[in-house]
């Protein structure tokens, strides 16, 4: 096997494993980064590049360490660059701001006493003020990929670097989804703990409360063994909190949304394909599936930057901002003077605060041993188009992300199906902070299941097709249990001409529909595909005189559907003459 191929995606086993045969020395492998980096350079993935004269000292210390006591031996790394990496400038992509730590981030402290080996700084959004990589005066961080295309940020050479060959892995930092949007723009697994699980000391804030560090990696195992390097209480770091070592488990459930989801920009039909077929890859999974509604998930998100939590922002950056007026991008300077608007007070701040500890309630109470799934985003845009639209696209790509960190969760983001040619797409596994564990052994399931060479078709989900001709008709009261039993809408029809339609006497009114030998009419009907899984639960929420059974439709074929038992028509209305319940009201 080459050193070109071994080199062309860096991992830690596969670095490791020739490390020990002999096959490679860290030497060569930076050499090899140095080049790469070199050819990448109209990228602008760096700040600070891989440079020999500061990677050597790391290089020398091996020759002292064993390879086989030390999990990172050898591994080569980037820092997003607004985490302090001693004795190289931390910018956060602002000239301007730029000083010299005398300290290493404990992030990083802690890889490299594992035997990591930092190699650059990497660019971002300035002041990790956005999501979409095109946010720094060093440069628009072109796609791994599609180089007209975004990178996603604010940690955006962080997730390149890793794809392009640069790093085996990547530090980022994570407030509303910037260790998770790049990831899936770029193909990548993007891993986001719990909020204080990996200490924040040495890291330049955004909003500390619910700011993380984050990784960039290829593969679960890779992101597992750093987790295991870095994670573990700081007691110099007042945000730092002992989350505990993650155990391998699986959820007792999947969550999934109960509704259509948002898809957006040009390629939004592909993304909508790719999430469908994503939707397989979870059947398959075998585990029990529930359907929910995400309000309390958007309503979240939505408080993160149109209520008073953007005022964290202009208290960590606010002085620098005032004494510094020319020193950000206007972008960037606008969403930090938001923070200071006017029409927040203290009692906001704890208005807020008391809205999301009642969220985090709600949350805890859904997601308790689940796993909830969505599409890490909806959609990409162009790096023309942000130019254009700056927030109002980066806010789409939130869209999905946002609700994370003020709810106390941890994420995983990992590539599914792929949109299209060089058009990844991926979908973000979230858990409570006790079950992070199972987002490990979730996301390799998941992964392993898409990544596998197979000639077979994918299995389909198993579902039923079902009439509905009354309440649970689209734009009705109870259209929602169809959605939270993951029905979907397929098509409008007719039943064959065997049937009678009744407006019972029921508070709420409700129709039945009854088959009969003669003088029926033609009714109409909705068909919905529901799963298999599903089926039953929803059937048993039937009250009587309603039930399931079979329809004849007009084209002769029968599903099941809504029928009705005949002593309910005694004091009914016959409404057969009109066809139809929506008709009717």
């Amino acid at each position: 096997m080459s050193q070109e191929y071994l080199l062309d995606k860096l991992t830690i086993p596969t670095l490791r494993d020739n490390y020990l045969k002999g096959a490679l020395t860290p030497r060569q492998v930076i050499e090899h980064i140095i080049e790469r980096s070199e050819a990448d350079q109209d990228m602008n993935i760096w700040i600070t590049p891989p440079r020999m004269e500061r990677i050597r000292p790391y290089l020398e210390r091996l020759s002292t360490m064993s390879p086989e006591e030390y999990p990172l031996w050898g591994i080569p790394f980037a820092v997003k660059d607004n985490i302090d990496w001693a004795n190289v400038p931390t910018t956060a992509a602002c000239p301007d701001y730029e000083y010299m730590p005398t300290q290493h981030a404990t992030v990083v402290e802690r890889l490299i006493k594992a035997g990591a080996i930092p190699i650059g700084k990497s660019n971002l959004d300035q002041f990790a003020t956005g999501l979409v990589g095109v946010r720094s005066p060093y440069g628009e961080v072109h796609n791994a990929l599609q180089p007209e295309l975004i990178s996603g940020g604010s940690s955006s050479g962080s997730a390149v670097a890793v794809a392009r060959g640069h790093a085996a892995f990547s530090l980022g930092t994570d407030t509303a989804g910037s260790g998770r949007v790049p990831a899936s723009l770029n193909g990548l697994i993007g891993f986001k703990p719990s909020v204080g699980a990996w200490p924040l000391k040495g890291v330049v804030p955004a909003c500390n409360s619910i700011d993380c560090v984050s990784v960039f990696a290829w593969n679960v195992e890779d992101i597992h063994i750093i987790d295991q390097c870095v994670r573990g209480i700081d007691e110099q770091d007042p945000w730092s909190r002992d989350r505990g070592v993650p155990v391998a488990m699986l959820p007792t459930k999947v969550l999934l949304p109960s509704s259509e989801l948002e898809f957006f920009g040009d390629y939004a039909e592909q993304y909508r394909q790719a999430w469908k077929a994503s939707l397989q890859y979870i059947d398959q999974l075998q585990l029990p599936v529930e359907y929910i509604d995400l309000q309390l998930f958007q309503e979240a998100a939505r408080l993160l930057y149109d209520g008073p939590f953007v005022e964290e922002r202009w208290a960590a950056l606010g002085s620098f901002i005032e004494a510094h007026p020319n020193s950000t991008l206007p972008v960037t300077s606008e969403i930090l003077q938001s923070g200071k608007a006017a029409q927040y007070r203290g009692s906001s701040v704890f208005q807020a605060q008391h809205q999301i500890q009642a969220m985090k309630l709600e949350a805890r109470k859904k997601l308790v041993d689940r796993v909830m799934i969505l599409p890490t985003i909806g959609g990409t845009f162009s790096r023309a188009q942000l130019r254009e639209e700056p927030i109002a696209y980066n806010s789409k790509l939130g869209l999905y992300t946002n609700h994370c960190n003020l709810l106390d969760l941890a994420a995983i983001a990992i590539p599914s199906v792929d949109a299209g040619d060089k058009l990844p797409f991926g979908i973000t596994m979230f858990s409570l902070p006790q079950l992070e564990g199972a987002l490990f052994e979730l996301a390799k399931r998941f992964t392993n299941a898409v990544s596998q060479p197979t000639t077979e078709p994918l299995r389909e989900v198993a579902s039923i097709p079902v009439a509905v001709c009354g309440l649970h008709m689209r734009g009705l009261p109870l259209e929602v249990q169809m959605q939270q039993c993951g029905a979907t809408f397929l098509k409008e029809t007719k039943t064959a001409s065997k049937y009678k339609f009744y407006k019972l006497n029921t508070t709420p009114s409700k129709p039945g529909l009854i088959k009969v030998n003669d003088q029926g009419g033609t009714i109409t009907v909705e068909i919905w595909n529901m799963p298999l899984h599903s089926f039953g639960s929803f059937a048993a929420m039937i009250p009587a005189p309603l039930g399931i059974g079979k329809v004849e439709l007009e084209d002769g074929t029968e599903v099941s559907g809504f029928l009705c038992e005949d002593y309910a028509t005694e004091d009914a209305v016959d409404i057969t003459d009109i066809g139809s319940w929506r008709a009717l009201l």
